[in-house]
């Protein structure tokens, strides 16, 4: 039926149980028939449409507050900040980092209303980012940053998580790059935002940078009580959607791409398995932490600088979104984390030489269009190729947890005494790229490989009528190894 066809709400061919365990707010496969349960009929787009419309919307914007109230420090710093505080050495660098040196907040382990976490870490941190204007001393910046870093622990794996369990593999990185280019809507809106706040410089006996962490600090908190009244749960206990839609919806998200399921029970080797999982640790990205403070390297001042940052990030979220819709078309995940490390290996080889300003400003392009449109395709490969909730979940978190090293290791190796330059920082970053380009190609060959011997192993079944026969639970417990199941390359 195509996507456009006319709803027939009353023509539900769905299992009984299914419809009745959606009106509960439960669902589980039928431990008596390894039978897939059949979708019901009706408009598949106008429902995909209703998910996005109650979900994207909400996720992005926490996200870019979360993002804003991180990275807002770049910011802080050209208006002066360094200065009161009298930062000197490597302090700024340890403030940077500081909120990077955090464990991840959850192995993104499913409870019963998991999205409440999401909110109240929202107004936690925008409290956090509040009290960042009145500061005095390093000491005290220094603690909140790192509360902030706590506060946030989980929001970036938790909504990642929190997507897997509303749409299908192969519709999951236009969803996750919807979110994801809030980060660079955020860096563009960053830099404006703190230049128009900068003009309250003296307002109240502060100067710009407090009303920067004060205004921003509040929008999170603002926020995060809109989404206390907005989230939902999840697809089996999502309001807005009819009967036969949730249960359509947890179908579609159960079993996608094979007769496998999703194990809903949780057990130690879920955790166990991902943690030893080869897959997790070839879905390391390298980080590229490039902001504005890096642009004020270039010679310019204060508002300058701010409104240099604007242009990268706009084209970097035009980027995001395209490589996602491209990607999901494509039903590839590689090919576009290897397009993003082209970019930033040309970009950081650029800002390394000693070229004119507006070429290194042009390889500043080149990095943030690597980096934010090529981060999507990395969780959502991961969170394709990952079966079972929990399985899923731990790897996603440990996954952040790597990302959190990343930014810990950029904060530091772009020190204040490299500018203008900054040799050391862009060739920390060419390795990291380098190393990221030798390692996905290696994880594409494993998955084709495995592919094909699944592929082969089948065949030679149906052709000898002698195929193994296997049960829910054991194909459950088996998720991404069971037979049927192929990896997306």
């Amino acid at each position: 039926m195509s996507a456009g066809a006319t709803p027939k709400l009353g023509a539900a061919i769905c299992l009984k149980g299914d419809i009745e365990a959606s009106h509960h707010g439960e669902f589980s496969a039928s431990s008596e028939s390894s039978q897939v349960p059949v979708a019901p009929i009706f408009d598949e787009k106008r429902l995909w449409q209703k998910v996005d419309l109650r979900l994207i919307p909400l996720l992005t914007t926490m996200y870019v507050v979360a993002f804003v109230d991180k990275t807002n420090i770049g910011n802080a710093k050209i208006q002066g900040l360094t200065s009161q505080l009298a930062l000197t050495g490597d302090q700024f660098n340890i403030i940077l980092g500081s909120p990077h040196t955090k464990l991840c907040g959850q192995l993104c382990i499913r409870t019963s209303r998991k999205p409440i976490i999401e909110e109240v870490e929202a107004i936690t941190w925008g409290i956090i980012t509040t009290l960042h204007g009145i500061v005095k001393t390093y000491r005290q910046l220094l603690a909140l940053r790192i509360l902030l870093g706590i506060a946030e622990a989980g929001l970036s794996p938790g909504i990642l998580y929190y997507l897997t369990l509303w749409y299908p593999r192969h519709m999951l990185q236009y969803r996750i790059g919807l979110f994801w280019g809030g980060a660079a809507v955020a860096g563009a809106f960053s830099g404006l935002l703190a230049y128009g706040i900068s003009f309250m410089s003296g307002t109240a006996g502060l100067l710009g940078w407090s009303w920067i962490f004060i205004i921003e600090g509040i929008m999170s908190v603002v926020v995060g009580v809109v989404a206390a009244f907005m989230f939902v749960d999840y697809p089996r206990t999502a309001y807005f959607l009819t009967a036969e839609e949730r249960a359509s919806l947890v179908r579609n998200t159960l079993y996608d791409s094979s007769s496998v399921g999703e194990d809903e029970e949780f057990a130690t080797y879920h955790v166990v398995g991902a943690l030893l999982d080869w897959q997790v640790a070839s879905c390391i990205g390298p980080s590229t932490e490039y902001d504005a403070h890096v642009l004020v390297s270039f010679g310019f001042g204060p508002a300058i600088s701010q409104l240099l940052s604007v242009p990268p990030y706009v084209i970097g979220t035009v980027m995001v979104v395209v490589w996602a819709v491209w990607s999901d078309r494509l039903k590839k995940r590689s090919l576009f984390i290897l397009l993003g490390l082209c970019f930033c290996l040309v970009g950081f080889a650029i800002n390394v030489s000693n070229v004119p300003l507006g070429v290194k400003y042009f390889g500043t392009f080149l990095v943030v269009i690597g980096g934010y449109a090529g981060f999507p395709a990395i969780p959502s490969w991961l969170g394709n190729n990952l079966v079972g909730h929990y399985r899923r979940g731990t790897g996603l978190a440990i996954q952040a947890i790597s990302g959190q090293v990343g930014g810990i290791i950029a904060s530091n190796i772009y020190r204040t005494q490299d500018e203008p330059r900054y040799i050391t920082g862009h060739i920390a970053e060419l390795a990291l790229v380098v190393m990221g380009l030798l390692v996905v190609p290696m994880a594409v060959a494993v998955y084709a490989r495995t592919n094909s011997r699944r592929d082969a192993m089948q065949r030679e079944a149906s052709e000898k009528g002698s195929s193994q026969q296997y049960s829910p639970e054991e194909l459950r417990k088996l998720a991404d190894r069971a037979p049927d199941f192929r990896y997306t390359l």
